[in-house]
């Protein structure tokens, strides 16, 4: 399904639905962070996505990182909540979904990388200093800036 992301945007489509979801900021022992290349809208972003019903959120960061990279992790601390309602996300079907996000600090126990073909056509370990230079989203920096920030209070916007 494709998505298009709008960003303070005073044309963007009003939302009509609200998921939370989940990102996973996960560094592995070199300092590197895990990025997927997203088929639905062409960012890369951090591994992530919707919370099902009967899983706490920690646990949907989990299996979502799994499912979308093949990398199995330990989440370790929260980065931040982002609620942003001048960030949607607009499907082809007619949802337009306001931001909802819970961003964790994790940590890589085993696996190995790989992409699924359904979400991911590309899953890296990206030095940090390199993340500058690929097309990210707006709201993907933020969580990646405050993941790596070292901040000792997640976020909370």
């Amino acid at each position: 399904m494709a998505r298009v992301d709008y960003y303070k945007d005073p044309y963007a489509p009003k939302a009509n639905s609200l998921v939370p979801s989940v990102t996973a900021a996960v560094r592995d022992e070199q300092g590197r962070l895990l990025l997927i290349h997203k088929i639905d809208n062409g960012y890369w972003a951090l591994p992530g996505g919707g919370m099902d019903l009967g899983e706490s959120i920690a646990a949907a960061a989990v299996r979502e990182t799994l499912e979308e990279t093949g990398i199995e992790i330990e989440v370790i601390g929260l980065v931040g909540i982002y609620t942003d309602p001048d960030h949607v996300m607009a499907y082809d079907d007619g949802e337009v979904r306001q931001e909802f996000s819970v961003c964790f600090h994790a940590r890589p126990v085993g696996g190995s990388a790989r992409e699924d073909g359904s979400e991911t056509k590309a899953v890296q370990w990206v030095d940090v200093e390199r993340v500058n230079e690929l097309p990210v989203h707006e709201s993907t920096r933020q969580r990646i800036a405050d993941a790596l920030g070292g901040h000792s209070e997640p976020r909370i916007a």
